[in-house]
């Protein structure tokens, strides 16, 4: 690029230093370039003064960073300005071979990159804008579905082709100044990512956010399935904005020539989507014809898994039927079997207990009886004393009589223990039936 002195009826510099300025300064429509140490310096015709500037301290990161966002702004601006007046001549739907397209999205790239923090990996230190754009589904919940679509495209592998197919899909979705105008509000999030001086984080960013809103009026639409996003080298071409005073001349048959060219260029593009979706969609088809082809066979498999399966149901509904019938007759059996031995048993209870009440019967005559003899001898042995009878025959009588005694003793003890025995046995059969009457129940 050339150097371009200023007029010779335009105020001169008094300075050596502002002439040399001069000298190292280009001209971009409205803007200035000039060469400030080792920074470019990007500035509207409109602030320029004549008037030298303060020395600036060039090891200052303040100010350097303050440049290059001036910078980035002023180009921004150009950018955003040369898109919309060409985009509004042509009078057709953007692709993503359009110049002017290109360099919007190469500026934005490098806006977006300004004062990034350097994040460590293990291949070194990485710098994407990916990140902040990702933190957009979370303040605005339209930006979700642009977010998965960018994670489902298959060819992208690097953030950095994230961000820029983010970038496109959010210019075609027209909400590309939303989402930066909501991602610019959060500075506590974005300080996470950017540094504090970065563009992201200063008013620059802001305006910038603002000139996004006259892209709202153009139609953009990208394919990026077959674009490499990945790979792409973004430079700003800076011949696009410079003036040119012969390009006035022969301006309407370039025009022409450009609308033919833009015409073609847009039918071979459509064209081009249209074999694309052709082929995705066939793609889809034959896809879905194996697809179908394989639910059918595993449907046949279920099927015949299922009837496999109610075979062998009734087979085990069949083999537990017979096994419950065999049970509860055996069931039965062992019931009937309890209940004959328990009548048994009660019958036998019935007649112990009527042995036991015969027996106390007679326990208690051998009682009584032997309460008589015992009577009957205090009697006769009080007639003994007073009788004359003689001495032996007095003692046979109360020989026989003890004898008597002692004989009815014995057997009222063998009557005592038969009823101890008779009771036993009778608690023994009682508690064998209380035993027996839970199964019956």
């Amino acid at each position: 690029m050339s150097a371009l002195t200023p007029p010779t009826d335009m105020p001169t510099p008094t300075t050596d230093k502002i002439t040399q300025a001069a000298m190292e300064t280009i001209y971009l429509c409205k803007f200035r370039v000039s060469m400030d140490g080792e920074w470019l310096c990007l500035r509207e015709l409109d602030d320029i003064s004549l008037t030298p500037d303060p020395e600036p301290t060039h090891e200052d990161p303040n100010y350097l960073m303050a440049n290059e966002r001036m910078n980035l702004m002023n180009m921004a601006k150009l950018s955003i300005k040369g898109l919309i007046e060409s985009a509004l001549n042509l009078g057709r739907t953007l692709d993503s071979d359009y110049a002017p397209l290109q360099q919007f999205f190469v500026v934005m790239e490098h806006c977006l990159k300004h004062g990034l923090k350097a994040k460590k990996t293990f291949l070194g230190q990485n710098k994407s804008f990916w990140g902040p754009l990702e933190l957009v589904e979370k303040l605005v919940p339209e930006a979700a579905e642009i977010t998965a679509s960018v994670k489902d495209l298959p060819g992208l592998k690097t953030p950095v082709g994230r961000g820029r197919a983010w970038l496109r899909l959010a210019l075609m979705q027209k909400k590309l100044s939303e989402y930066m105008k909501a991602l610019i509000n959060k500075k506590e999030l974005l300080s996470e990512f950017y540094e504090v001086n970065a563009l992201m984080m200063e008013e620059e960013g802001a305006i910038i956010a603002g000139l996004l809103v006259g892209l709202n009026v153009i139609d953009a639409n990208f394919c990026m399935k077959g674009e490499d996003l990945d790979s792409q080298v973004g430079v700003i071409d800076f011949s696009m904005y410079l003036k040119d005073g012969n390009s006035s001349k022969g301006s309407e048959g370039d025009g022409q020539i450009t609308a033919i060219l833009d015409q073609k260029n847009y039918v071979e593009e459509l064209n081009r989507h249209l074999n694309a979706t052709v082929n995705n969609l066939q793609t889809k088809v034959d896809l879905l014809e194996k697809s179908n082809t394989k639910l059918t066979e595993e449907l046949a498999v279920a099927n015949n898994r299922i009837i496999t399966l109610q075979e062998e149901m009734e087979r085990v509904k069949e083999e537990s039927s017979y096994l419950l019938e065999s049970n509860r007759k055996d069931v039965e059996k062992e019931l009937e079997l309890q209940i004959s031995m328990r009548q048994e048993m009660e019958l036998a209870m019935k007649m112990l207990e009527k042995d036991v009440c015969e027996k106390q019967d007679a326990l208690v005559s051998l009682r009584q009886q032997l309460d008589d003899l015992r009577a009957l001898k205090h009697e006769l042995a009080f007639k003994l004393q007073s009788s004359d009878l003689g001495v032996k025959q007095k003692s046979e009588l109360n020989s026989r009589l003890e004898e008597k005694t002692n004989q009815m003793a014995a057997t009222i003890k063998q009557l005592e223990q038969s009823e101890k025995d008779l009771v036993k046995q009778a608690k023994t059969l009682n508690s064998a039936a209380n035993k027996l009457i839970p199964k019956h129940h």
